[in-house]
């Protein structure tokens, strides 16, 4: 599975998103790779992934995706991040 963690420029918060939803996904003993990605590179991912992972203020740009497109409020909230993609997996 590919999932893209997004941010307006690629950097500091689509890590920690990256890192945190690879915590969760370890936990979920689910298989995926991630990948942090600016909101240039994101467009071109997301027609690959199943999972995008965003704030809601940057979901609106990524335009028509195949991907399922999960906002996150917090992006330190495991508990979110957990609920959020399993919620979208089933």
């Amino acid at each position: 599975m590919k999932i893209v963690a997004v941010c307006g420029m690629g950097i500091g918060t689509s890590v920690l998103l990256k890192m945190n939803a690879e915590k969760v996904l370890e936990k979920l003993g689910i298989d995926a790779d991630v990948e942090a990605a600016d909101m240039g590179v994101a467009k071109g991912a997301a027609q690959t992934a199943e999972i995008v992972l965003t704030s809601d203020e940057l979901a609106g740009e990524l335009g028509d995706v195949p991907a399922k497109v999960i906002i996150i409020d917090n992006f330190f909230d495991l508990e979110e991040i957990t609920t959020k993609i399993t919620e979208a997996l089933q």
